[in-house]
């Protein structure tokens, strides 16, 4: 009996030793396999009836920590993330270019100022216009350059989460397989446990470094996985994801704005839980950093198109004096009732708007204020009966006797003074006062946007409130409103209900109203006004988040020109519009600013100065020589102007050179920290992952003796199982 338990000892003692060797030898040919995990299995003695009959061998086994698994998948995330994050503000930085090779948008600004300093001081040159064109063109160019490709790079965002989402799916398809094998591999108790388990283990890295994520392992061997922020992705199912990106993003397309869709896991939009991997970081740049180098962009352009227009529309080209002016500013006809008066009212205060009409020459040929010499209303009067009467003194034989004059709205709905003879230009210009040779000083202007007879706004000067003499154009109506940055929480405060009217340029006056009340947020005024039937098939309200807050943004879906009103109600000190800071958005502006096309074509009806009253002649003139708008466009670079808050640029009062100044060094920095960030984080993941070897790896010393050990111990089982053998054959032979 001891010779027989000798041999099956010795045999089995052989079939574990090769069994030993054949998983040694696997870890020593995958040393270098990513994600291999070294395999271990334990041995135990095989006794029957009290009697010692051999050895046999259990599943190979992983050597794996799970916690440092779970600390790698973790650090994973958050390296992903920085890594698209970091991937995508270098690409910004790249675009922004360097001042050195003259590529930069501070180099654009610069060349601009320089320009019109140039200008200033040779406004008879015909190289400094042409160069102050130059710069201006090229400047333009810069901000759509960069508003363009900042919203590529959103797209491309956009689109790689889309692929993400995909790529996702197909794992936790692949995980959940590999749950069903492995639970039955554990119920059967069959060998190849540990590579399955390696896969799944491979799987959960690659799923880590795609979106943040948890899991636990159930007692059947299968693993539960969710979201950092709960959200169940893969138990007894896979909850797929799903996202459909934009194929092209714009500066007024963001997910607050319900614009760009969400990602979605059973209906559910979880875009905000997620906090880490790829998508996190994708999601970052997308909705966050890339926007708020945006909003910064657009308030530059926003600054640079109003403070330039408001000086260039306080001067005259010369010599080419215009004869027709078409302004930029849309207004809004009485639709509702089908035809097209244009009954917004405005008042004059401050001062009085003077018309010169020149000749060729440069001399006067008649003049007469608005106020005083048309007898337009101190108490204001209606967008038609102002063109009436302009257009009445123009072809007057009492006033400048151009039997061809007009004075009218065109089917842009924009404000046309024409001559009607180009042998005459006309001047327009705002004087303090209704004597002639006055102080030329902006004139202030109240404004009825829904034609209700309450003047609603205020603006300075004529020319420039109806945009007659811009210097940069941006083809798009006012469309957007924003709020200044608020707490979406913040109530408004008043002491009675107030009423928002809405009127634009496709739908008329006041077609749609809301009401206010004093414990209302801006999110509930979004509400309000995406809940009212009547306006929400026109108007969309959305808060958009800008640095520490939010922004309530009330936009035409139509792309109309939009007016938001409110009426006073007694006891109310500030208006609602007021408190909330709401006014035209800056949203889209660097993307269409550009030179005024005559201008792009004609530099010389570049503004340089305004008409000069001569009092020994008792008339105005002009000339070519006169350079007090040339001084004051130079002065719009180097001035401080308010600059609103713009993503993580608050609000300041600051000159346009250094706020580019600003918003450049902000990309640098944005970029220089992503970089330090990515390498900080990478380290870290790095760490843990040589840890994990350590622990998990395959060390090639250790498997070299053990397999020494295991081919010894054949060799021993192999000698006794021989020396056995020889043993029973003597034996048998004697019998």
């Amino acid at each position: 009996m001891a010779l027989l338990s000798s041999i099956s000892s010795s045999l089995t003692g052989m079939k574990v030793a090769q069994s030993q060797l054949e998983i040694v030898s696997n870890n020593i040919a995958n040393v270098d396999t990513q994600g291999y995990t070294r395999k271990t299995a334990a041995q135990s003695a095989i006794v029957v009836a009290g009697q010692t009959m051999g050895v046999t061998m259990e599943n190979a086994r992983r050597t794996v920590d799970e916690g440092l698994l779970k600390n790698f998948l973790s650090s994973n995330s958050s390296t992903s993330s920085l890594s698209s994050q970091y991937e995508y503000l270098s690409r910004m930085d790249n675009l922004m270019g360097t001042t050195a090779d003259g590529n930069s948008l501070a180099y654009n600004v610069g060349n601009l100022q320089s320009a019109l300093e140039t200008f200033s001081t040779q406004v008879s040159s015909a190289a400094s216009r042409y160069s102050l064109l130059t710069s201006a063109n090229e400047l333009t160019a810069k901000l759509n350059y960069l508003s363009s490709n900042i919203q590529t790079l959103r797209g491309d965002a956009d689109r790689e989460i889309s692929d993400a989402t995909t790529r996702i799916n197909s794992l936790l398809h692949s995980i959940d397989n590999l749950n069903t094998d492995i639970v039955k591999y554990t119920v059967l108790n069959r060998d190849g446990l540990a590579n399955l388990q390696d896969q799944r283990d491979n799987a959960l890295r690659e799923l880590s470094g795609y979106i943040d994520i948890n899991y636990y392992t159930r007692d059947t061997g299968a693993v539960v996985i969710h979201t950092t922020g709960g959200t169940a992705l893969l138990d007894t199912r896979v909850y797929e994801l799903s996202h459909i990106s934009l194929a092209q993003v714009g500066p007024d397309n963001s997910y607050d704005s319900g614009n760009i869709q969400g990602i979605f896991v059973d209906g559910e939009d979880i875009t905000s839980s997620i906090s880490g991997g790829s998508i996190g970081g994708l999601i970052e740049i997308r909705d966050n950093t890339l926007i708020s180098l945006q909003t910064q962009l657009d308030e530059v352009s926003y600054v640079l198109y109003n403070e330039m227009n408001a000086a260039h529309n306080q001067g005259t080209a010369y010599p080419n004096m215009p004869s027709k002016l078409t302004g930029s500013t849309t207004f809004i006809a009485d639709i509702p009732n089908n035809n097209s008066d244009y009954n917004q009212k405005i008042k004059l205060e401050n001062g009085d708007v003077r018309f010169v009409i020149f000749d060729e020459e440069g001399n006067q040929r008649a003049t007469t204020t608005l106020l005083s010499g048309m007898n337009f209303p101190s108490t204001g009067d209606t967008l038609d009966n102002m063109a009436a009467q302009i257009e009445n003194w123009l072809s007057s034989v009492n006033g400048a006797n151009l039997p061809y004059a007009r004075c009218y709205i065109d089917s842009n709905s924009h404000l046309v003074i024409d001559t009607g003879d180009s042998n005459y230009g006309l001047a327009v210009i705002d004087e303090a006062s209704t004597t002639a040779g006055s102080e030329q000083t902006p004139v202030t202007l109240s404004f009825d946007a829904d034609a209700d007879g309450t003047y609603d706004q205020t603006f300075k000067g004529f020319s420039d409130f109806f945009g007659l003499n811009d210097f940069f154009a941006n083809g798009i109506n006012d469309y957007i409103w924003d709020s200044k940055v608020l707490s979406n929480r913040a109530a408004v405060g008043l002491n009675a209900t107030v009423k928002w009217s809405f009127s634009d340029s496709v739908n008329g006056y006041d077609y749609g109203t809301i009401d206010i009340s004093r414990t209302m947020t801006i999110q509930d005024i979004a509400a309000q006004i995406n809940n009212n039937d009547v306006l929400n098939t026109h108007i969309k309200a959305s808060l958009i988040q800008n640095g520490d807050g939010y922004m309530l943004r009330v936009e035409s879906l139509e792309g109309a020109q939009l007016e938001i009103s409110e009426t006073n109600t007694a006891g109310i000190q500030d208006k609602v519009l007021n408190k909330l800071g709401m006014a035209v958005s800056s949203c889209n502006y660097a993307a269409n600013i550009a030179v005024r096309s005559d201008i792009q074509e004609n530099a010389n009806l570049i503004v340089c100065g305004s008409p000069k009253f001569d009092n020994n002649r008792g008339a105005y003139s002009i000339n070519g020589a006169t350079n007090n708008i040339a001084n004051k466009l130079a002065d719009t670079l180097t001035s401080n102007h308010v600059f609103k808050q713009a993503g993580n640029m608050a609000k300041t009062d600051t000159s346009l050179n250094n706020y580019v100044s600003t918003f450049v060094g902000n990309v640098a920095s944005l970029a220089h920290v992503a970089e330090s960030s990515y390498e900080y984080q990478s380290s870290l993941t790095q760490a843990i992952s040589d840890k994990e070897a350590q622990t998990s790896g395959i060390d090639l010393d250790e498997e070299l003796a053990q397999m020494i050990i295991y081919q010894q111990s054949y060799a021993a089982c192999a000698q006794v199982f021989t020396a056995s053998r020889e043993i029973l054959d003597v034996l048998i032979n004697m019998v």
